[in-house]
């Protein structure tokens, strides 16, 4: 490898981070890089290894060889041990990089690691914000919604690699993107919690609940949620897919961002309130849509 020419990392190997690798490894291959993986576990690499990405033993390898280096890790705790130690992505830091941080996370915690590793790299490791929006669908598709906050030299750089996942869009200075993640949430909870109590009272009255779905699909009710979610309210199938507990995280996020903007809120607090009693109902591991069984239960 010449001086020159520095790779793209992905951290992170889960549900959403495999299929976003994928992108990640066709994009790398047309531009004449290769895509640096790392992971808890080696074995959810293996896919990808076999088609031609390369596997890093520690985040500090990953650094050495990128800098272009995406996380998609649960939170910034996560984000942390990846980062610190001698084997910590820190201590390999080669070259002039970015740090995409795609994780849920909050606003005033991102803006404070900018800064924290701003000052302990002197510069030379600089952070966006770019959580994302779309499932575990979109992130196969290469169609999510990218929610990018960061300085402009530094976005310009990570752009031509989060275009390949989808959407991404510049909304302001670090912290932005997650301030835009905590209002979708906002929305996708808001919207659940109504598709679960819309399809309990339309079943009692004895609707078809597919067929009203559907047709409520077409008109202003209609979302990406209700698509998504609309074959498991019919079929009362509530496994995992994103599971109801994450909602807690990201609402309290939001409801910071509220505090802190001195925003008067109405939803929010209940919306709060619902998939709190989710998870304390030992249901928070299922999907979000089971917010359609918390109804009916609390209805009988």
């Amino acid at each position: 490898m010449s001086e020159q020419r520095a790779d793209v990392g992905l951290i992170g190997l889960g549900a959403m981070g495999r299929p976003m690798a994928a992108h990640l490894l066709r994009a790398a291959r047309e531009r004449g890089v290769e895509l640096i993986v790392h992971s808890r576990r080696e074995s959810s690499a293996a896919g990808l290894v076999a088609d031609g990405a390369r596997w890093a033993d520690t985040p500090r390898d990953v650094a050495a060889r990128c800098d272009v280096v995406l996380t998609m890790l649960p939170d910034l705790p996560e984000l942390d041990a990846v980062l610190d130690g001698d084997d910590g992505l820190l201590a390999g830091l080669a070259r002039p990089s970015v740090l995409v941080v795609s994780s849920t996370s909050s606003p005033d915690g991102v803006r404070r690691l900018a800064r924290d590793v701003a000052d302990r790299t002197q510069g030379r490791l600089a952070v966006v914000d770019a959580p994302v929006s779309g499932g575990v669908e979109g992130a196969a598709e290469g169609s999510l919604s990218i929610m990018v906050g960061g300085a402009d030299d530094d976005v310009a750089r990570v752009l031509p690699w989060l275009g390949v996942l989808g959407t991404p869009v510049h909304l302001g200075p670090v912290g932005a993107g997650e301030v835009a993640r905590a209002c979708n949430q906002l929305i996708v909870a808001a919207t659940t919690v109504a598709l679960g109590e819309a399809s309990v009272i339309a079943e009692r009255a004895g609707l078809d609940l597919g067929r009203l779905l559907d047709l409520l699909g077409g008109g202003y009710a209609g979302s990406r949620v209700l698509e998504v979610k609309r074959s498991r309210l019919v079929a009362h199938d509530h496994t995992p897919a994103s599971p109801a507990r994450f909602m807690i995280k990201d609402l309290a996020f939001a409801a910071a961002e509220a505090e802190s903007t001195g925003t008067a809120v109405e939803q929010l607090p209940v919306l709060q309130r619902v998939y709190r009693e989710i998870a304390e109902r030992g249901l928070g591991d299922l999907d979000s849509s089971v917010v359609q069984r918390y109804v009916e239960e609390r209805s009988i």
